[in-house]
Formats: C-alpha cells, sequence, structure tokens
C-alpha cells in the first residue's frame, strides 16, 4: 500500500527524529536507514520543500526536522512526497453512481480514511519512544528504529 518513496521516506523522518538537533548528512542517514543515496537526495528536497526538513550547508551540515518530532506525524511525512489518495467519486466514471461510491470504492475509501486517521495520530516521537516490539524472527531481528545511534555520529 505504501510506496518505496513513501517508506524510504519515513525511515529519512524517523532516524532525525533521533538525532537530538544535530544535522545528519545523506551519508548517515542512508548508512542507517538503508536508503539508497543516489534516491536520498530527491526524498530529502521534498521534506525541505514540505518545511518538515531544513538543510544546513557546510562543514557540518546536513538535516535537519524543522519542528520537534512530538509535533510532526505520520501523515504529515506520506502527505509531502506521496498522499494518500481518497476516493471521492467513481473511479470508473460509470453513470448511476449519482456522486456517490459504489459499495468496492466505498470500502476502498474507507481503508484509506482508516489508514489516513492512524497516520495523523501517530507522531514521530511515538515511534521512537516505543520500546522494541516482540518479533516472530526473534529478538533484535529489525533494530529499526531501535538501537540507532545517537548523538555525535560518524559525518559522512
Amino acid at each position: 500500500m505504501l510506496s518505496k518513496t513513501t517508506e524510504y521516506t519515513l525511515r529519512a523522518a524517523v532516524f532525525l527524529a533521533t538525532s537530538d538537533g544535530e544535522p545528519k548528512t545523506t551519508g548517515d542517514i542512508s548508512r542507517i536507514t538503508k536508503v539508497p543515496i543516489s534516491y536520498l537526495a530527491k526524498i530529502m528536497q521534498g521534506l525541505v520543500r514540505a518545511n518538515l526538513v531544513e538543510s544546513q550547508r557546510g562543514l557540518h551540515g546536513g538535516f535537519l526536522l524543522t519542528r520537534a518530532p512530538t509535533d510532526v506525524t505520520i501523515y504529515d511525512i506520506v502527505q509531502a512526497v506521496d498522499p494518500i489518495p481518497r476516493i471521492t467519486s467513481c473511479p470508473l466514471e460509470l453513470e448511476g453512481h449519482d456522486g456517490s461510491l459504489c459499495l468496492f470504492h466505498s470500502i476502498l475509501d474507507k481503508a484509506l480514511g482508516q489508514t489516513e486517521t492512524l497516520f495523523r495520530a501517530t507522531k514521530l516521537s511515538d515511534i521512537i519512544a516505543e520500546p522494541e516490539p516482540p518479533s516472530v524472527l526473534g529478538p533484535g531481528a529489525c533494530p529499526f528504529p531501535h538501537n540507532l545511534p545517537t548523538g555525535g555520529g560518524e559525518r559522512g
């Protein structure tokens, strides 16, 4: 349901939420989030255009969230790069719907609406504060976003 762009952008935003206000380079972000660096530049520029991230140039430059992780929702991030499409009229343009959706498209839109509601209610701070859930793959199978390096980190 989520595009690769959305997944990558969410990973980058979650990582920036752990940075304690320290700029992170594309190298830092790519290495930790496993987002290809060539793709990351496009993603970060989308977040800059949406005013969710700022870019600092220079020796100690990088990317920072423009707001605290408690003030940024998953919905904000998703809408910046790949908005959730809502179904408001018949995508098939069939006559007889008279502005209402058939059951099929109504169910699809309801699912999209529930996703939107969950994303609006979930802040980046919720994700980084949540203890690591148990995994069917075993303990520590996916440490992201847990066990991310914070503070100084490497420059790259």
